[in-house]
C-alpha cells in the first residue's frame, strides 16, 4: 500500500482527519489545510504555569514538560536532581523518562528527585520498549523500582518505528497483555505510545489498536517547525488525535538541537511553535538550570503565534526541512535505540 492509498484508508476509518488525504509525502509543496492550533480557551493559568488537558482522561498538564533523557546527561547527579525539582516547584509538573535513558540512569535520578514530598506534584511518565508480555512486564516493575513509586501516570509502547510494530504489541502474548494486567493491578493509570520515524507508523498503530477495540489516552511525536514540510505528524497525525480526544505529546521541538543547527529558528521561536498547536504537553530537554529557564520563560510569555507569523515562520524553514537531513530521527538510525538493541524488545 503506498503513502497516499494508506493515509486515505486511515481517514475512512476515522483514525486520522479526511482533510489530509494524500499528504506527507515529504516531496510535495505545501498546500494542504493549514495547521491546527491549540484553543487557549482550553488552557488554565495558575501563577506563571499553563496548564492543559491530557486528552480526555480528566488530567491537567503543565504545558511544557521535563525531557528525561537529557536528565542523564549532567555528569553531576544532584544537578539533575535539582533541575527536576526547581521545574516541580514552578508548577512544571509533566516529567518524561524511559526504561532504556542512559541504561536506567535518567529513571534512578527521577526517582531519587521525587523523594521528600515531590512525587506528589509530578505527573510521571515512561516508556517500555518490550513488544512481548514477558519483556514488557520486566520492564513495568524494572520502571517502578528506579523510579521509587507504586504507581506511574502514563506508561507508553516506545518506538513504534516498524509498520510491525503493533501487529507485535496487541498480538497473542504481545506487550499490551502486560500493559494492561498492570493497570488492572493499578501499577499504570493511563497507556500511550511514541515513536519518531514516519506518521504512517503512527497510523498503522491507531489503527491496529481500534481493530482491538483499544483507545489510547495519550501518543507522542515530534512537532517542530520543520516537520510541518516533510512527514508530517502535525498534518497527518495531529488532526485525527484531536478529533479522537485523545492526549498530544509533542517532542523534539528542537529535535536534539538538530532543528536549531539549520539556523531556520531559533528555540524560543521552536518552543511557541509547538506551543501554538493543538498539544497537550511539549515535553523539551533541559540537562541545565539555563534551559529550564529558558523553557519557563516562554511559558510565561507565551502567546499563541498567529496565522501570519506561523506561515511566515515555515516560510523560512521550508528549505531546511527538504530531505529531512535536520530530522534524522526520521531518516537514519541514529535514534533507533530498538534496532541498535533488538533484545530490549523481547
Amino acid at each position: 500500500m503506498q503513502r497516499r492509498e494508506f493515509i486515505h484508508a486511515a481517514a475512512t476509518a476515522g483514525v486520522v482527519s479526511p482533510l489530509l488525504t494524500g499528504r506527507g509525502t515529504g516531496a510535495e509543496p505545501d498546500k494542504g489545510p493549514a495547521l491546527l492550533r491549540f484553543d487557549t480557551a482550553n488552557e488554565v493559568v495558575r501563577g506563571d504555569m499553563r496548564y492543559r488537558k491530557l486528552g480526555n482522561t480528566g488530567v491537567e498538564v503543565s504545558c511544557i514538560g521535563v525531557g528525561g533523557h537529557h536528565i542523564g546527561r549532567p555528569a553531576d547527579e544532584a544537578e539533575g536532581i535539582k533541575i527536576i525539582r526547581t521545574a516541580l516547584d514552578a508548577g512544571m509538573n509533566f516529567l518524561d523518562n524511559c526504561w532504556d535513558y542512559h541504561d536506567g540512569l535518567s529513571e534512578l535520578r527521577m526517582g531519587k528527585a521525587l523523594q521528600d514530598g515531590y512525587r506528589k506534584k509530578a505527573f510521571l511518565m515512561t516508556k517500555i520498549d518490550g513488544r512481548t508480555k514477558a519483556a514488557a512486564a520486566k520492564q513495568i516493575d524494572q520502571c517502578l523500582l528506579r523510579l521509587r513509586t507504586d504507581v506511574i501516570d502514563l506508561v507508553q509502547h516506545h518506538e513504534m518505528i516498524r509498520m510491525e510494530d503493533a501487529d507485535r504489541v496487541f498480538g497473542e502474548g504481545g506487550a499490551q497483555e502486560a500493559v494492561e494486567a498492570a493497570r488492572k493491578a493499578g501499577k499504570i493509570r493511563f497507556v500511550g505510545f511514541t515513536g519518531h520515524k514516519d506518521p504512517l507508523a503512527h497510523l498503522r498503530t491507531l489503527e491496529v489498536a481500534k481493530e482491538n477495540g483499544f483507545r489510547f489516552d495519550a501518543v507522542q511525536m515530534p512537532l517542530n517547525v520543520l516537520d510541518a514540510h516533510f512527514r508530517s505528524f502535525a498534518r497527518d497525525v495531529l488532526p485525527g488525535l484531536v478529533k479522537e480526544q485523545i492526549g498530544v505529546l509533542g517532542m523534539k521541538s528542537m529535535g536534539d538541537g538538530l532543528v536549531l543547527q539549520s539556523k531556520a529558528a531559533t528555540a524560543v521561536e521552536c518552543l511557541n511553535y509547538a506551543l501554538t498547536l493543538p498539544t497537550s504537553v511539549v515535553i523539551t530537554g533541559m540537562e541545565t538550570m539555563d534551559r529550564l529557564k529558558q523553557a519557563l520563560d516562554v511559558v510565561k510569555s507565551f502567546k499563541p503565534l498567529t496565522e501570519d507569523q506561523v506561515a511566515a515562520l515555515l516560510g523560512r524553514t521550508k528549505e531546511a526541512a527538504a530531505k529531512g537531513r535536520y530530522e534524522r530521527f526520521k531518516t537514519t538510525p541514529d535514534f533507533d535505540g530498538t534496532a541498535k538493541h533488538p533484545e530490549w524488545m523481547g
